[in-house]
């Protein structure tokens, strides 16, 4: 875990001097040290700033290979590099560390550019390869290290963080209509796109090469498919499953450093932690839990606590408060770069706080949810399938279409999403499976209302859409619950990610989320939707799997949380007057952004604070953090 930049392009005199400036601004990912190659020509130069987890005694970066030929700065964790190391050996290379950054340098040297897909880990790296003239930068299959870039037909920069772009002067803070429209739509950005014009954001399973004198080509090397395994049975699929779900964590184990896991008490963080236990034997574990004393809806602690009681882990915790928040939220937007998704940052900020003063590696249960199926918006999805099939009596015709009888026992799960069930079927129901689920992930109509004139009249919904529905019929899925999947996995699950890497390395952390192995994405990927939603229930197969991994208690809770924010309480009383003085202040009614009397309306009166309120703090702060700076 690291802090990655670089700059390639025309011979600079003042290389070394921006490259610096760009590891001062990210200085929080790396603690232990720093580095600079700067090749013999001037043209490019790659900078690192390091978190040791791996042979801290070695492995500083950029690492070269024996005659400096191969340059590499990397971030993240190459998992099994062992093993890689142990092939590559056979071939004759000759290694001077243990750590699992030259294990990249002498893979690309034996396979070039497809030596990314021999790892099983999370990485954003860039080699320069002088005899080629080649710049091969790579991001892990799944997003969990983040790479931005720019391009100015000259020059090309890249790094860990946005801000490590704007401190190397390679762009100029600005935003993206384009990703601001997003952002208003979902509170996350589509695809490459960013919140700062100019800025690229290199996506999941992709590769970038340059070469002087050439625009950065981007290619897919990893791709989500469904090719349904028709020939195994449930069984089967629970036996792979308990075994991937194992060897992810085991894999996930290996640090040079102590390690700890992140425990909400919820069923992904329990197994997580469950498995850890069972894979350490008597090794002491660590757990790290966040909550608020704002009433039962915001604090699992009591479970959190009896998984940490049946696992035997030492167990930390900390209650955060309306205080913290206004002191810290403007920081956490520095940190996060861009707006965030949601309100969950914030206690994820303070518990990562919480684990960095005893360890300096977690393990967590981050995209249990979208893996396993576990949102109620997809048993949404699925109830209308189940309708459609029976009305239309097409609900048996293949193994990919929901039966009505397989979801009638989950029913009683919704009884939460009344209100919004009563939306959301007002009207299109059985239209396109697209525009349903975009529905469903649309907030513009409750954003616009909060805008200006001139802002609203320039947010084209229909190129939204086209987007989304880009995303979401990218992959030919028959079933919606895989069109979900896929959507999900390459956007939401995006927003968490970001979430989850900038919280974590704001503290000198790093953080490992074993259910996001790719080898677990593809066996999903595989098993019918009939097996994958069981019975029709939430997360059926993953529950089947570890009946026998967690307490009792944690599979039959029906209570899902998900680190709720008591923000309407909050807003109502001790941040009253910071949401008035944020949203209502001089600067931000100059911005333009908003309409001031819809804000006023939204802070002052009696209705509960909305996503869309969160969403223009969040953009006010920002802006703040980033354009007035």
């Amino acid at each position: 875990m690291c802090g990655i930049a670089g700059i390639c392009g025309s011979s600079q005199p003042d290389l070394e001097s921006r490259l610096q400036a760009m590891l001062d601004s990210i200085a929080h990912r790396g603690p232990d040290g720093q580095g600079v190659y700067v090749s013999p020509d001037r043209v490019v130069g790659l900078a690192h700033k390091r978190l040791s987890i791996i042979d801290p005694e070695g492995g500083q970066q950029p690492l070269g290979n024996e005659d400096g030929t191969i340059q590499v700065t990397f971030n993240g964790c190459i998992y099994n590099y062992q093993d890689i190391a142990r092939e590559l050996r056979q071939h004759g290379h000759v290694f001077r560390t243990h750590c699992d950054t030259e294990v990249i340098v002498h893979a690309y040297e034996q396979w070039g550019a497809s030596c990314v897909s021999r790892f099983n880990g999370m990485w954003a790296f860039a080699i320069w390869d002088s005899r080629k003239q080649v710049l091969f930068a790579s991001r892990d299959r799944v997003g969990v290290k983040p790479f931005y870039y720019s391009f100015d037909g000259q020059t090309l920069g890249f790094a860990s963080e946005i801000k490590a772009l704007l401190a190397g002067k390679l762009v100029n803070a600005k935003p993206d209509m384009d990703g601001l429209r997003q952002y208003l739509t979902f509170q996350f950005c589509l695809n490459s796109t960013t919140m700062f014009s100019g800025v690229h954001k290199l996506q999941p399973g992709h590769s970038l090469t340059w070469s002087p004198g050439r625009a950065p080509q981007v290619t897919c090397y990893w791709d989500i498919h469904f090719d349904m395994d028709q020939e195994h049975d449930e069984s089967y699929f629970t036996d792979r499953l308990r075994y991937l779900l194992e060897d992810a964590v085991r894999l996930r184990l290996r640090a040079d450093v102590p390690l700890g896991a992140h425990l909400s008490g919820g069923l992904d963080s329990s197994v997580v932690v469950c498995l850890t236990r069972m894979l350490l034997g008597e090794a002491p574990v660590k757990t790290f839990t966040g909550a608020f004393h704002d009433g039962p809806a915001y604090d699992e602690t009591q479970y959190a606590k009896l998984v940490a009681r049946s696992a035997g882990t030492d167990y930390h915790e900390c209650f955060l408060t309306a205080g913290q928040f206004q002191e810290a939220i403007p920081k956490i937007i520095w940190h996060m770069d861009e707006p965030a998704a949601g309100p969950g940052v914030f206690p994820q900020f303070f518990v990562s706080q919480l684990a960095s003063q005893h360890v300096k590696v977690v393990l967590g249960g981050q995209g249990g949810d979208e893996v396993f199926i576990g949102y109620a918006r997809y048993l949404v999805a699925y109830l209308e399938e189940c309708i459609r099939g029976a009305i239309e009596n097409t609900a048996h015709q293949t193994n990919y279409v929901a039966t009505l009888e397989s979801v009638v026992s989950s029913l009683p799960s919704l009884g939460n999403y009344i209100p919004m069930l009563k939306t959301f079927w007002r009207e299109g129901l059985f239209d396109h499976p697209a525009r349903r689920y975009f529905r469903l992930m649309d907030r513009f109509a409750e954003s616009a209302g909060l805008l200006s004139s001139d802002v609203a009249a320039d947010m084209d919904g229909e190129k939204t859409f086209g987007e989304f529905h880009g995303v979401f019929e990218s992959h030919g899925a028959a079933a919606m619950i895989n069109r979900i999947f896929c959507f999900d996995l390459k956007t939401h699950l995006q927003s968490l990610l970001h979430v989850e890497d900038r919280t974590s390395m704001a503290f000198g952390l790093e953080s490992r989320v074993p259910l996001l192995d790719y080898r677990l994405i593809e066996l999903m990927t595989s098993v019918p939707p009939v097996v994958k939603f069981r019975n029709g229930r939430l997360k059926g197969l993953f529950l089947e799997t570890v009946k026998n991994v967690v307490p009792r208690e944690i599979l039959e809770r029906r209570d899902k949380m998900g680190f709720p924010v008591p923000l309407n309480r909050w807003a109502r009383g001790e941040l009253k007057d910071f949401i008035h003085d944020v949203l209502l202040s001089r600067k931000a009614q100059e911005r333009g952004l908003f309409d001031p009397d819809a804000i006023r309306k939204a802070v002052e009166g009696d209705s509960a604070f909305s996503r869309s309120l969160w969403g223009a703090i969040c953009l006010e702060l920002w802006h703040r953090q980033f354009m007035d700076k």
